[in-house]
């Protein structure tokens, strides 16, 4: 069974997250007077990236109901626990990327439409 038009702009909606999240954490990490400038927070946050890129592509490449369920679950922690590190270190943009990819896997793992159109006579 192939998946969703919804499910497949979901993924592709959570990996670019991903790789803005990721680009912002190194732009802070890397850049003077960001405040986070070398923290092991801006780090932890550009690994965190690094794994929900991962875990975008493995959410893409699951067969099974069980499968997408679980690789859903992981990557809403992760994603929720960057966002509150991203917040910690008051790196707003990279909350709104996390947020934005919230948003893509609440659409990539959305309910399957059932196209029973029988009715109850």
């Amino acid at each position: 069974m192939s998946q969703s038009r919804s499910s497949r702009w979901g993924i592709l909606l959570l990996l670019l997250a991903a790789i803005v999240g990721f680009i912002l954490a190194l732009y802070a990490y890397f850049t003077p007077l960001t405040g986070v400038t070398g923290t092991l927070g801006a780090l932890g946050v550009i690994v965190a990236n690094v794994i929900i890129a991962i875990l975008a592509l493995l959410l893409r490449a699951s067969r099974g109901r069980g499968g997408r369920i679980f690789w859903g679950i992981v990557t809403l922690l992760i994603l929720i626990g960057t966002g509150c590190a991203a917040l910690l270190l008051h790196q707003w943009w990279i909350t709104v990327a996390m947020v934005v990819g919230l948003v893509g896997l609440i659409a990539s793992i959305g309910c399957p439409v059932s196209h029973n159109n029988t009715a109850n006579a």
